[in-house]
């Protein structure tokens, strides 16, 4: 009997073996279906965001910020005086950038200056010369006048003659007047036929000059017509002189407004001509962000909705919150230089996109300011 074995004390250790695999069992069992749980609530979680939030809201990191920029070109030629700013030097509106030599301007200016005196005093003179003309077509008609008078006594003395030599040449007949007589009374009729017709071109000259003399004053007066400030000569002076006073300010360049100047290419001395870029002014406080979205996303996408911006500059921890303000007219496929050829027989369809122009709080941007061609993560709230 010593040498049994008890089974009770055989199978004690079996059921020692099996508890710590019972254990492991139950624990896995107990892992899994937490994970199982898990994995349920987040796709429950993400269904929920999807039906509830992400059905409203269309996002891309395919996002730019782009601001209108100002580009600097002078608008008169010459050497460059002095250059106030740098590259990325921050500017306010009316800042000097950029002066050019204005000596040139200067002389104009008082060219026109001199100009607009001489064309007062020409129409002052051709005032005052008015005054003589008219007085002249008095004289005029003191002339008709005289010259009428002397046509009446050489009418007169015309008449006397022609009656002397008739008489004379009725008493010739009877030999009772000479012939020197006679000779002497022919000659005195011709001498005052000759005078009479003198006279009467007398009286023709006198009221061709009063004629010449009213339209002398007639043009005089349609130069001088109305005040010295409706001339046109003087009017056309004032607007040269008006052109050199803006050619002269236009030698000071300024900033149009608020930002930071870029891509100046512009040094002292050097000649600039008129119309040529020298350098860029970026508004820092006026920016937007041209959000590159695929077509399909675009269904829901209105003008006015609300948008949520983060740049990688800042990160997620600041917010950037802006308006829809338009969509471009076209893709940039259709818009660039060389056009995808869709015709062709080797076409792949690529899905498009198009950009959509998102304006930025201004004071968002005066707190975190942005800079041009950061990139920027854009979600549309289209459920408004």
């Amino acid at each position: 009997m010593a040498d049994q074995p008890n089974p009770q004390t055989a199978a004690a250790p079996q059921t020692e073996d099996e508890a710590p695999g019972q254990t492991l069992r139950q624990r896995r069992r107990k892992w899994l279906t937490l994970l199982a749980a898990v994995v349920v609530g987040i796709a429950l979680i993400f269904t929920l965001y999807h039906f509830l939030i992400g059905v409203r809201h269309v996002s891309t990191d395919n996002a730019y910020v782009g601001a209108d920029t100002a580009q600097i070109t002078p608008l008169v030629a010459g050497p460059v005086q002095a250059v106030h700013v740098a590259n990325t030097q921050a500017v306010h509106k009316g800042d000097i950038l950029v002066t050019i030599d204005p000596s040139d301007a200067k002389i104009a200016l008082e060219r026109a200056e001199a100009d607009l005196a001489q064309a007062e005093r020409q129409f002052r003179q051709t005032s005052a010369t008015g005054g003589a003309l008219q007085a002249q077509i008095g004289a005029r008609n003191s002339d008709i006048d005289r010259a009428q008078a002397e046509m009446t006594a050489a009418q007169a003395s015309y008449d006397k003659a022609r009656v002397d030599l008739a008489r004379r040449q009725s008493l010739a007949k009877s030999g009772a007047v000479s012939g020197d007589e006679l000779t002497s009374a022919t000659n005195a009729f011709a001498s005052a036929q000759a005078q009479l017709a003198v006279a009467r071109s007398g009286i023709a000259q006198a009221r061709a000059n009063r004629v010449a003399a009213a339209e002398n004053y007639n043009a005089n007066q349609a130069l001088v017509r109305g005040s010295i400030q409706d001339n046109p000569d003087v009017a056309a002076a004032r607007t040269r002189l008006d052109a050199a006073k803006l050619d002269l300010a236009r030698t000071i360049i300024r900033a149009p407004f608020d930002g930071v100047i870029a891509q100046r290419n512009v040094q002292i001395g050097q000649r600039i001509a008129a119309g040529v870029p020298i350098m860029t002014v970026v508004p820092v406080d006026r920016m937007y962000v041209d959000a590159n979205y695929k077509e399909g996303q675009l269904t829901k996408v209105k003008i006015g909705q609300k948008a949520r911006m983060t740049a990688d500059l800042y990160g997620g921890s600041v917010v950037y919150h802006g308006t829809v303000v338009g969509l471009a007219g076209g893709t940039g496929s259709a818009f660039a230089i060389i056009p995808a050829q869709n015709a062709t027989g080797n076409w792949i369809k690529v899905v498009q996109r198009l950009p959509v122009r998102i304006m930025l709080d201004p004071a968002e941007l005066k707190e975190h300011p942005l800079r041009v061609g950061l990139s920027v993560d854009a979600t549309i709230d289209v459920g408004n």
